[in-house]
């Protein structure tokens, strides 16, 4: 599936969707925004579809934020009701989204990244919150995340100087996952991918939505008390898999997840 700013491909149940506008290093002006965030509302609906993989088209960027020339055009502009490419203010997605990012990484495409669930980079890849440089700052999530991510004085040291960080030290300073080969964070985030896809998907979302939810709770006890009344949870508690899952340990084979 194509509309020109987007790709969504489907393998098994693994959702793979690419920005694809590679001659502006995958900016996103309002009408892509929009694509993107209609191929991860298609994804977060679809039953059969368990993970996703967000990447960028082409091998120089996996997004380099808002296009700025677009911006600067004075042509109309709009806000998704999810956030930037409808992705950094979507707090209801359980399933697992995997960014990814084969080169630049800035701004906006850094807040994308930050709020997918794992995020793998190529050696080449390249990560900043610019905004200050422009005059603007990193308002779609990128300074709450990062320094809840990382911690306040290392997310301070990017966001005040809008240094460019590699991905060695993107791994090192602990937003990213795993520092693939140039030309493989493809490649890699499907490797994570099919791990996923190996467990239990509503055990999967179970597991999310405590963490992320648990997150906003006052304290760990409360959080806790509270991780088995939460919606993924009592889905889980109420499926087959929660029963096919010790039922196929107990027999030593491989367990037939239904997702239900």
């Amino acid at each position: 599936m194509s509309d020109g700013f987007c790709k969504v491909e489907r393998e098994g149940a693994l959702t793979v969707i690419t920005i694809d506008r590679p001659e502006v290093m995958n900016a996103l002006h309002p009408p892509a925004q929009e694509a993107l965030a209609e191929a991860v509302d298609a994804f977060a609906a679809d039953p059969s579809q368990w993970v996703a993989i967000l990447t960028g088209a082409g091998t120089r960027a996996f997004c380099a934020g808002n296009d700025l020339k677009y911006h600067a055009s004075g042509a109309p502009r709009w806000r998704l009701a999810n956030g930037f490419g409808g992705v950094t203010a979507r707090f209801d997605l359980d399933k697992p989204l995997i960014a990814a990012v084969n080169g630049v990484a800035m701004g906006g495409g850094l807040e994308i990244a930050l709020a997918c669930d794992l995020i793998v980079a190529d050696a080449q890849a390249t990560f900043a919150l610019p905004e200050p440089k422009v005059g603007l700052a990193a308002l779609a999530g990128g300074l709450q995340r990062l320094g809840r991510q990382i911690g306040s004085k290392r997310a301070m040291g990017m966001i005040l100087t809008g240094r460019h960080v590699g991905a060695a030290e993107a791994q090192a300073l602990g937003f990213v996952n795993e520092v693939a080969p140039a030309g493989q964070a493809l490649a890699a985030a499907k490797r994570w991918a099919a791990e996923i896809l190996a467990c239990s998907p509503l055990a999967v979302r179970a597991s999310k939505q405590a963490l992320m939810r648990g997150l906003d709770e006052p304290s760990l006890a409360e959080a806790i008390r509270n991780e088995r009344a939460y919606p993924a949870a009592q889905a889980m508690f109420a499926s087959q898999d929660y029963v096919e899952g010790p039922k196929a340990f107990a027999e030593k084979r491989a367990p037939r997840w239904r997702g239900r």
